[in-house]
Formats: C-alpha cells, sequence, structure tokens
C-alpha cells in the first residue's frame, strides 16, 4: 500500500510539474500573443493580456486533440516512458525557458519540450526508444512555420497595399486599428489551441506510462484538458514583458495595418499546423511573419541582426533542452 502511495504522489508532483511548465509557457509565449497589438497602440498592455487569455481559454472548445496525440504517443515509443523520463523531459524544458526568459530571448516553449523528451529518451535508451515521423515531422516544421508566417504575413501585406491604395492614411490606420483586435484574437486562439495541448501530451504521455489512462484511449482524461487549457491563460494573463519589447519593436517597426497582417498570417499557420496535429512554436510563427510584413514594406525596415539572433536561439534550443533533460534523467535515476 505503501509503495502505490509514493508512486501516486510521483504521479501527482510531475502532473503539478508539468502544469507550472504550461503556466510558464502562457508566460512566456504572452508576448508572442500581444506584442503586435500592443506595440501599435490598439490596445494597452493590462488590456491586451486579458483578451489574449481568453481566446486562449476558448481554444478549448475550438480545436480536436490532434497536437496532444502526437506528443503524447508520437515522439517516444510508449513502453520507452517513465516517470524519470517525464521528470528529465520538464527539468529540460523548464530550464531552458527560465533562461530565455531571463534575457528576453523568444524561444520556443514547444521546442523546449520535444527537446526535453527527446534528450530523456536518448538517455535511457538511446535512439531507439524515439519515433522518427514524429521528430522529423516537429524538426521540419521549426522551418516551415517561421517559411510560412513569413509568406503569409508578407502577402496579407502586399494584398492589403493594393486593396487600401487610395485610401489616406488616417483612414487605413483607422480601419485596422478595429481588424487588429479580430486578427490578435484569432492568433490568440491558435496560440492556446496549439501549446496548451503539448502539455495535455506530455501528462497523457505520463498517465499511459504509469497506467492511469491507456494507450488505446482516444482522449486523456477531461481534468487533464481543462487543466492545461486553464494554465496557459493564466501564464498568458501575467504575461512575458520581457519578450514584447523585442517582439513588438525591436525586428520592425508596426503599424496597426502591419500588425493586422503579421497576427493574420501567424494565426492562418498555427491553424493549419494544430489541424495536422504537428506542435509547432507560436514564436517561430510570429517573428517569421513579422519579418515578412516588414520585408513586404523594404527590405530594410527588418533589423536583420535582431532576427538572426533570434534564429540563433531556435537552433539550440532542442539540443541545449534535451543536453539538460538527460542530466535530470539521470539524477532522477540515481535519486529515486
Amino acid at each position: 500500500m505503501a509503495t502505490v502511495q509514493v508512486a501516486l504522489w510521483v504521479v501527482v508532483v510531475l502532473v503539478a510539474l508539468a502544469i507550472l511548465f504550461d503556466f510558464m509557457n502562457g508566460f512566456h509565449d504572452a508576448a508572442n500573443s500581444i506584442a503586435t497589438v500592443v506595440s501599435t497602440g490598439v490596445l494597452r498592455p493590462g488590456q491586451a493580456v486579458v483578451f489574449a487569455a481568453f481566446f486562449n481559454l476558448i481554444a478549448i472548445f475550438i480545436f480536436h486533440l490532434s497536437v496532444a496525440a502526437t506528443v503524447g504517443k508520437g515522439i517516444a515509443q510508449p513502453g520507452v516512458v517513465d516517470v524519470h523520463v517525464v521528470f528529465g523531459a520538464l527539468v529540460g524544458a523548464i530550464s531552458w525557458n527560465l533562461v530565455t526568459w531571463y534575457y528576453g530571448i523568444p524561444s520556443s516553449s514547444s521546442h523546449a519540450l520535444i527537446g526535453g523528451i527527446v534528450g530523456a529518451v536518448i538517455a535511457k535508451t538511446g535512439t531507439s526508444g524515439l519515433v522518427a515521423s514524429g521528430i522529423w515531422k516537429t524538426v521540419a516544421f521549426i522551418f516551415v512555420s517561421p517559411v510560412l508566417g513569413f509568406l503569409l504575413g508578407s502577402l496579407m501585406m502586399v494584398l492589403v497595399a493594393w486593396g487600401f491604395r487610395r485610401a489616406t492614411p488616417s483612414r487605413v490606420d483607422r480601419w485596422f486599428r478595429r481588424l487588429q483586435l479580430v486578427s490578435a484574437g484569432a492568433y490568440s486562439l491558435g496560440h492556446g489551441g496549439n501549446d496548451a495541448q503539448k502539455t495535455i501530451g506530455i501528462i497523457w504521455m505520463l498517465l499511459i506510462a504509469t497506467g492511469y489512462a491507456s494507450s488505446s484511449d482516444a482522449t486523456p482524461p477531461n481534468w487533464v484538458i481543462v487543466s492545461c487549457y486553464a494554465a496557459i491563460a493564466l501564464g498568458t494573463m501575467f504575461g512575458g514583458w520581457r519578450i514584447v519589447k523585442t517582439m513588438g519593436q525591436k525586428i520592425t517597426k508596426l503599424k496597426p495595418v502591419g500588425g493586422f497582417c503579421a497576427e493574420t498570417g501567424g494565426a492562418l499557420t498555427l491553424f493549419l499546423a494544430t489541424a495536422l496535429g504537428i506542435p509547432v512554436s507560436t514564436t517561430h510563427t510570429i517573428t517569421g511573419a513579422i519579418v515578412g510584413v516588414g520585408s513586404a514594406q523594404r527590405a530594410s525596415a527588418v533589423r536583420w541582426g535582431v532576427a538572426g539572433n533570434i534564429v540563433w536561439a531556435w537552433i539550440f534550443t532542442i539540443p541545449a533542452s534535451a543536453f539538460v533533460a538527460a542530466i535530470a534523467y539521470w539524477v532522477s535515476w540515481q535519486i529515486f
């Protein structure tokens, strides 16, 4: 009986750690949801975080759990996962999130989690414990999502510039101050729909590994779904203010029309990825869209040095979080 109680408490602690990661994900990535709408002056910061958190939360009613299934069953072989692997994965992801948040670097919480899973699994069994198709699909979208965001953001900017070519700047500004509320809501919806499901996936993975859920279940328990969506919404409300300035103004100067185009391009990319069950980085997506909007105006409008530093952070995310996760797995195994 004592052994069963200890095992249950281990699961409870790891679930709490996963929900903390989800909260941090919302906290860390809040800037992605609100940077453009704050930087263009359409909403004040306090209004923007509540606005974004609301759409993060209602995403629970919009999207199927395709991304959760990929993370829960499509990254690591079910028989390989145990509490040590989950612990290592979460420690690796949370550590990288803290480092990048502290330095104001808009990195990917999503890929930190994937890197954490990969590192912990490799530490246990080597690469044989990984599901290659899920890994490659995720890695491919490290490049596809910002490129798609770039293309859609720049295309939206070109179409809007052509469609409003005879309108006065003041009229364009007035229209797009209203329209940016729609695009910001859509982007926050996509952010909640994709990111919350990653934490749902790792908790699902843990419950399957410990026998509290079956790998044949179509969905995880409802309390997991509700807890993860609520956690990311609360994280967004508390916000990652260190990153807002980088995303909203350091890459390129945005006006409401540019904010609308960037958010629309980013939202469309997130909707597509979520429908396909691919865990993507909201950071990568919105950064690509912002760069696309800036370059559609003129190439010199983009501060390519800042964008380049962000790309380096993307490249290091999976290896860095995987390395920390492997160490955490080893420590967990030695202690417990």
